[in-house]
């Protein structure tokens, strides 16, 4: 082909690109999942090749502008190039392991360290030091100091609490492929997923939430009699933070996000399986120019280091993401010691309703995406597929043909599933699989370990599940679909909340009236309708019933990270002299 063909397509491409920007930079999470689908494209055309291991996502328009600058006036000599924006490192330098305090870096008091393992090939990757009581007494030392009356964060002034959070946000996308290759090595999940979702999300919340830092205020209330009243609303004080591994940089800016836009200052524990993107985010977070104390960071283990957080009774609030079980244990904690406020995002077993007038495709690929989305470690995983018995059998043998098609491998090549976070994860899921078989349930694919080291499962499907099996009941956290059959809606909105969850759920029907009044009687905290797993941080996400307390996200998160307080003031009259 002429390179004048050959500069046309690349022109198309350059315009392409350029149509799905957006002012911050190349960082939208949607534009970068339509950006990832145009390189899947075009990685089946002779025309342009594009090395597997790169990114697909470009940080900054400046970047952009120079790199599209250099294709059209080379002559169209980079056509077969390998076209890298940004290189991904499958074997990161690891930069930090120790303890973060008062804007330094300490070893664990106790000297112990515990190590942190690769899930791609089940070997150390490094040892971080290990947190635990007199380590969290410190850092909650550290943070009650910064938040002292007079101190330099409380006299920050909240327009410049928002330029910080802008500026972190600015080096994390500057360093995002980096961070990305980090997120991937420690947590197992594909590098093109956390490059294109993980990180934008991420950036996008942070930024969300800067901009609030100076809209947060209360109100003048029109109260009887010669006074006047208004509210403050006021930063709590000291958070304990405990962060997820399935998520670790999302979900610690989800918490980050609001807390410091608020006035807060944090101590925060990352999950041990995943802290070292945590543990960086901390040294951006000085070169941002967080003042010492204001964030604080133990790694170390849930019952000793997590434990000292939501016992201690300096710590105004807990925030946490995770298992039912451990949220139970972190409310009796709260309330023994000085009844801090919490919040609590747990675990869920969600309903994901398929009726027969649904758009069949669109049903089947956000299912998909619902339930094998990192690995299937997700609260919100649509883990109980009820279609309507009209359109089941369809429904079932195209959901078994697209999870036979998921590549599953190394996360740093182009795979859509890798590794789930550790052993102990791992053998659970084998465990539940085989349950549902022992049970009587129709595997139709996967069901067993992939390959020979590491912690990989194939992409497992079950039919003919009933509500009573373990699999129906139990979080599984993997790779697992599990699809039930249905005749009526007012059956399926009862067995959909026949859980003791309520964190998510989602309908797919033509008929909006239909979708509205299922929306409307499902015992839930979210709602999809035709879609699954959209995420922004305007909205709020959180559940009902054991799914968990609060929100996070959105507007409503600044009223968990706020105290109010109610200032009344005696005006002309004979109370005012």
């Amino acid at each position: 082909m002429s390179h004048l063909m050959r500069g046309i397509k690349l022109l198309g491409f350059v315009l392409f690109l350029w149509e799905n920007m957006d002012p911050n930079g190349f960082v939208n999470g949607h534009s970068s999942l339509r950006y990832i689908r145009y390189i899947q494209l075009q990685r089946s055309r002779p025309l342009l090749s594009l090395r597997r291991s790169t990114s697909c996502s470009c940080e900054k328009i400046g970047r952009f502008q120079r790199l599209a600058s250099s294709i059209l006036t080379s002559n169209f000599k980079f056509v077969r190039c390998n076209f890298a924006m940004t290189s991904f490192q499958a074997n990161p330098e690891i930069k930090y392991t120790k303890i973060f305090i008062n804007n330094q870096w300490h070893d664990s008091i106790s000297g112990k360290t515990f190590p942190t393992i690769n899930p791609t090939t089940g070997e150390k990757i490094c040892d971080v030091s290990e947190g635990d009581k007199a380590d969290v007494e410190v850092a909650v030392a550290a943070a009650k100091e910064a938040f002292k009356k007079g101190s330099t964060w409380r006299t920050t002034d909240a327009s410049a609490r928002g330029r910080l959070l802008n500026k972190l946000a600015d080096l994390m996308e500057r360093d995002q492929a980096y961070l990305a290759s980090l997120e991937s090595l420690d947590n197992g999940k594909p590098v093109r997923v956390a490059n294109g979702g993980d990180l934008p999300l991420s950036i996008k919340c942070i930024r969300y939430y800067a901009g609030w830092a100076d809209k947060i205020h209360g109100k003048t209330i029109p109260v009887d009699g010669p006074f006047m009243t208004y509210t403050r609303h006021e930063p709590i004080g000291v958070c304990g933070q405990i962060i997820p591994w399935n998520f670790p940089i999302l979900m610690t800016a989800w918490k980050w996000g609001p807390a410091l836009a608020c006035g807060n200052v944090v101590v925060t524990k990352p999950a041990e399986q995943t802290p070292l993107t945590i543990l960086y985010l901390c040294q951006l977070s000085v070169e941002a120019g967080f003042p010492p104390g204001v964030i604080n960071v133990v790694p170390g283990y849930g019952p000793t280091a997590g434990a000292a957080i939501t016992a201690h009774a300096d710590v105004d609030k807990v925030a946490f993401t995770g298992s039912t079980e451990v949220g139970q244990i972190i409310m009796k904690a709260a309330s023994a010691s000085n009844l801090k406020k919490v919040t609590l995002e747990l675990g869920g077993k969600s309903p994901n309703i398929i009726f027969d007038d649904a758009d069949l495709d669109e049903a089947v690929k956000y299912s998909h995406i619902g339930l094998f989305l990192n690995q299937g470690q997700c609260c919100c995983a649509g883990s109980r597929i009820f279609v309507q018995d009209t359109i089941y059998d369809e429904f079932v043998a195209r959901a078994v043909a697209k999870a036979k098609a998921i590549t599953v491998g190394d996360p740093f090549t182009d795979v859509e599933q890798g590794p789930q976070v550790d052993e102990d994860q791992f053998n659970k899921i084998l465990e539940l699989i085989e349950s549902g078989k022992n049970e009587g349930a129709n595997m139709h694919c996967g069901g067993s370990r992939y390959g020979n080291r590491g912690y990989f499962i194939t992409p497992t499907v079950f039919s003919d599940v009933q509500d009573s099996m373990r699999i129906a009941k139990e979080e599984i956290f993997g790779p697992v679909m599990q699809i039930f059959k249905f005749s009526t809606l007012d059956e399926v909105i009862e067995r959909a909340n026949d859980t003791t969850y309520g964190l998510a759920a989602a309908v797919f029907t033509k008929d909006m009236k239909k979708a509205l009044h299922v929306s409307n009687h499902l015992k839930a905290g979210t709602v999809w309708v035709n879609c699954y797993d959209i995420f922004c941080a305007q909205a709020p996400f959180g559940g009902y019933k054991m799914s968990g307390i609060g929100r996070e996200c959105g507007e409503y998160a600044l009223s968990l990270y706020t105290e109010i307080k109610t200032v009344t003031v005696a005006l002309d009259s004979q109370e005012a002299k």
